[in-house]
């Protein structure tokens, strides 16, 4: 039997006519900029710079991912979430990769592309809920069409690409936008999901976020392929460079790519060279796998500030605006606070809900094992309970509360 790829005839003879055609593949020797760390524009003969209005409300968003970073790590500290792995310093990614998909697309996030789910359109509390460490997720992935958070690396590649092959089977023009970090990028699960993706020409843009750590492990440790991009060309899918802290580069890049794919064009590799200016989570310790001089020189980069200058040089944002953009931060930022400081009775036996269609033999057992010992357990809290007969009263001795005096 003969499985079609659907690839195009033109795909066809792109993938396999010379030296041509692979070069085509390859990605910008530097990273494409369009506005750099002082606020400056590039023209670039590929990639349009967006218009003011468009760069306006990214950076609206920028702004309220910053926030949104700073709040949940004060969270952290206090108890209120277990873990939020931030994306302090990469906001623009995270923007970028929301805002040029579609209402009809698919976003697949990792565990720390929270503010991109945020951006996409979901409530906060519902983003944060899985990292409160109490429920699978909190919203729905049908209704945002956003694939939960994942944290096994590059796993959500594979489905991002299965969705993405269903929509072609069903003749939808959806485009599918799957994330990863560059740690991803070892796993044999980012391999296999280029190489479907390209075999059978899918819609799917795959993005990298080259944060340079794989939590300890630096970058040189990982690849020493010329760029991550590079390693599209051995799938046969374009691959392609960008400042990963300049939303304006990272919009006009992932657009095209996104464009590309619903048009019928294909799969894409895309990786933005940015850079974690934290710890992985609130369980590393940073310092001691880089140095404070190393973060530092990645200051002034930052995707604010550049943002920011330039929209005051076009005369679009001034301190009124930039206080209002800082007010609508806040604004979310208090509701985060007052949603996660209320506390919640979680239920244990729903980790047993939505694993699987029919529970298998083994998940009911396990069920069953937890239902029992939770019956257990609340009964000896009866009997120990004041006025309970046989209960230990507050001194220890056995007996009544009351046959202790």
């Amino acid at each position: 039997m003969t499985i079609s790829t659907g690839r195009t005839p033109q795909a066809a003879v792109g993938a396999e006519s010379g030296s041509g055609a692979v070069s085509a593949l390859l990605p910008s020797d530097v990273p494409v900029r369009l506005i750099d760390a002082d606020g400056a524009a590039h023209r670039d003969s590929r990639y349009p710079l967006p218009a003011g209005d468009l760069l306006l409300e990214a950076y609206a968003r920028l702004v309220a991912g910053r926030r949104i970073n700073d709040q949940a790590n004060a969270l952290v500290r206090q108890g209120r979430l277990a873990v939020y792995p931030s994306s302090h310093g990469q906001e623009a990614c995270q923007v970028a990769a929301a805002a040029v998909l579609e209402t009809r697309d698919w976003l697949f996030p990792t565990y720390r592309d929270s503010v991109a789910v945020i951006s996409r359109g979901v409530d906060p509390l519902q983003v944060l809920t899985l990292l409160r460490g109490n429920w699978h997720s909190g919203y729905d992935p049908y209704e945002h069409r956003v694939a939960p958070q994942a944290t096994p690396l590059a796993t959500q590649l594979l489905h991002a690409v299965g969705v993405a092959h269903a929509a072609k089977l069903k003749g939808e023009d959806t485009v599918v936008l799957a994330l990863c970090g560059d740690g991803a990028t070892s796993e044999g699960d980012f391999h296999e999901a280029l190489n479907f993706a390209a075999v059978f020409h899918v819609p799917v843009v795959f993005f990298i976020q080259n944060n340079e750590y794989a939590i300890s492990v630096p970058l040189k440790n990982q690849s020493v392929a010329p760029s991550l991009a590079h390693k599209a060309v051995g799938y046969g899918m374009p691959g392609e460079r960008v400042d990963g802290n300049d939303v304006a580069a990272l919009l006009s890049v992932l657009g095209a790519a996104v464009q590309r794919a619903r048009e019928g064009g294909g799969p894409a590799l895309v990786e933005a060279h940015t850079y974690r200016m934290q710890a992985h989570t609130n369980a590393d310790d940073a310092t001691r796998y880089r140095s404070a001089e190393e973060v530092q020189d990645w200051v002034p980069r930052d995707p604010l500030v550049r943002t920011r200058s330039y929209l005051r040089g076009l005369g679009l944002l001034d301190d009124a605006r930039e206080e209002e953009l800082a007010q609508a931060a806040e604004e979310i930022a208090a509701a985060m606070r007052n949603g996660l400081n209320t506390d919640v009775d979680p239920d244990p036996m729903a980790l047993f809900e939505h694993v699987y269609t029919a529970r298998t033999t083994q998940l009911r057992e396990q069920a069953e094992l937890l239902r029992g010992e939770l019956e257990r357990d609340a009964a000896e809290r009866d009997a120990l309970a004041p006025g309970a007969t046989g209960a230990t009263g507050a001194t220890g001795n056995s007996g009544t509360a009351g046959a202790s005096r």
